[in-house]
């Protein structure tokens, strides 16, 4: 009896030890009278790389991970794009994971700027959607995500923005993010996916 008592607790230790945990809300705020109010992503209209619109509608249900990049990038971009793609083929065949990148130049990354480069990293338009439109826009909607992108003359290629990877889950709430200049980082936001995956189990 004893015997099968340790043997019990053995399995429930190893089960608690391997179950995934929750991921947190990220910023959320707590109330006077101890209430929560949820962050969101406030409501959008963009055009993706296929010249069609794309709103928060369109991706409702949907986990995503998303980031703010622009083609003419000469410092970070390439190096978040490639981490990007890491991410792209661990979920490729998720049909309820998508990525989205938001150009912070859309003067110069029209729709058809945005399929040419999409077409030369050669992914998949349905999986992967490259966001333009509005300039403002754009850039204050980088705020709702907890990430810094503005024009800077003095910044490489006129604009200074964060590499952050962002994970959000099927409400649309922010969960989990990482550096996506950093491959250990991003190793952890991938795991991340994972724990929020079996969230919806």
């Amino acid at each position: 009896m004893i015997k099968y008592l340790i043997l019990s607790l053995i399995v429930i230790t190893i089960a608690c030890e391997t179950a995934p945990k929750q991921l947190p809300y990220i910023g959320d705020r707590e109330e006077l009278d101890g209430s929560i109010t949820r962050h969101e992503i406030r409501e959008f209209s963009f055009t993706d790389q296929l010249g069609e619109t794309m709103t928060n509608q369109d991706i409702a249900g949907k986990i995503y991970l998303t980031d703010f990049f622009f083609t003419s990038c000469p410092s970070i971009c390439p190096k978040v794009k490639k981490q990007m793609l890491r991410i792209y083929d661990k979920v490729l065949m998720n049909d309820d994971i998508l990525l989205i990148s938001h150009t912070i130049d859309p003067k110069r990354d029209s729709a058809a700027v945005l399929k040419q480069y999409a077409d030369n990293i050669g992914i998949d338009h349905n999986k992967w959607k490259f966001l333009t439109g509005d300039k403002d826009e754009l850039l204050d909607i980088a705020d709702d995500y907890f990430v810094a992108a503005y024009e800077d003359a003095d910044a490489p290629g006129g604009f200074d923005h964060s590499g952050k990877i962002i994970l959000l889950d099927k409400t649309g709430r922010i969960r989990s993010f990482g550096d996506g200049t950093d491959p250990s980082e991003v190793d952890k936001l991938m795991k991340d996916i994972d724990i929020l995956l079996y969230e919806y189990e």
